[in-house]
């Protein structure tokens, strides 16, 4: 299939409570399906961002309607020219995939982060849970208090809407998947918790549980860690929805950042596999030699996909 894309230009959504986004008209390199991206995208709840929409192969010929996969870091997804550190390939795993008949053919979101990311993506129940003198030396690195609960309400309230008025979406809650690395994995099991009637699974890739954004050791790095795992356990558990109605996927590397993920990891596995979730709906993995970083995330993406996006459901 030929690589080069045609961003389309369309009406600019029609986002409540906000000013119209521009849609932005240019080439793209893409294996297939078409981008559409929006640019400074408002909300009443947060600053603007870019969103980038991948409409799958056949869309514009058919009458299908797709369940919609909603991702962050919007940036790194399609466009290597975009992306800072390397991009994800997803329209290349997702026409393949597609192709075989390994998953449904979703529409993609991609919402860009902003310089706002690590206050946007930090869930503010878990900070909130976290022992004050731990909080307390948090916060500063983050550059204040955490604005995931308004993120996630522009996800929910202004986007979506957005996009199943736009777009031939199936917007019922088990057509609605997020997924994210690293600090985008941390808001997209939030995103499920706190919404657990929009988002009926949740893709959670070298998932930053430390939280912290330089290295401890030895007495400091145990208490920070327990001190982190125990809120978490303590959130995860009161906030899981019902296993019956949801599917969660998560995975970690045992290189780079990812190595210092196996303490978190492993104590989160055992909260939500004792609040009975199975192999059916909970997926936990390990990829050995995987960096924390999206040349590895791409590498492994079909894993993920074909969970969340199975045909089988």
């Amino acid at each position: 299939m030929n690589r080069r894309g045609l961003l389309a230009t369309l009406a600019a959504l029609p986002f409540a409570g906000a000013a119209q986004a521009q849609v932005v008209a240019q080439a793209g390199a893409i294996a297939g399906g078409r981008l559409v991206e929006y640019e400074a995208v408002a909300s009443a709840h947060l600053g603007p961002r870019n969103v980038t929409v991948w409409l799958p192969p056949g869309y514009d010929a058919g009458s299908d309607r797709h369940p919609v996969l909603y991702m962050h870091d919007g940036q790194n997804l399609f466009d290597p020219a975009r992306a800072n550190f390397g991009e994800w390939g997803v329209d290349e795993h997702l026409v393949r995939l597609i192709e075989t008949g390994q998953v449904r053919a979703p529409i993609v979101v991609g919402v860009w982060n902003t310089p706002l990311r690590l206050r946007e993506y930090a869930p503010a129940d878990l900070i909130a849970a976290l022992p004050a003198e731990v909080r307390d030396s948090l916060m500063p690195m983050y550059g204040g208090a955490p604005l995931s609960d308004e993120y996630l309400r522009f996800l929910v309230e202004e986007l979506k809407p957005s996009i199943d008025s736009e777009y031939r979406t199936l917007p019922g809650r088990d057509e609605t998947v997020i997924a994210g690395s690293s600090m985008g994995g941390l808001i997209s099991l939030y995103a499920m918790m706190k919404h657990p009637d929009v988002f009926g699974a949740a893709g959670c890739l070298s998932t930053h549980w430390p939280l912290r954004l330089e290295r401890l050791e030895g007495d400091a790095l145990n208490t920070w860690r327990e001190a982190v795992v125990q809120a978490w356990s303590d959130v995860i558990r009161r906030g899981l929805p019902d296993p019956a109605k949801h599917r969660l996927y998560m995975d970690r590397g045992d290189e780079t950042l990812d190595q210092f993920y196996v303490f978190f990891q492993s104590r989160i596995d055992t909260v939500i596999r004792d609040a009975g979730w199975g192999p059916d709906r909970f997926r936990t993995l390990v990829f050995p030699t995987a960096e924390h970083n999206e040349k590895s995330w791409n590498s492994r993406l079909d894993v993920p996909l074909t969970f969340l996006l199975s045909p089988n459901l």
